[in-house]
């Protein structure tokens, strides 16, 4: 019989606050400011610590590091 090998994993889960309200105000400019966010922020951090982005959903993301401790 085969060992099961498991493995302790995290997922982290991001949501823009108040993304309803900024996009009936500015689409155009909210979706560049999210889009910038994402490009200079969130994805380096993503990569500088080995994780990987698992799903985007308009103002969400959700990413699994590389290691849960």
């Amino acid at each position: 019989m085969a060992r099961e090998q498991r493995r302790l994993a995290a997922i982290v889960a991001a949501d823009v606050v108040g993304y309803s309200r900024l996009m009936g105000g500015d689409e155009t400019g909210t979706l560049a400011a999210l889009k910038a966010l994402r490009r200079e922020l969130v994805d380096p951090k993503i990569a500088d610590h080995g994780g990987r982005l698992v799903k985007t959903t308009g103002d969400g993301t959700s990413t699994c590091p590389r290691t849960a401790a």
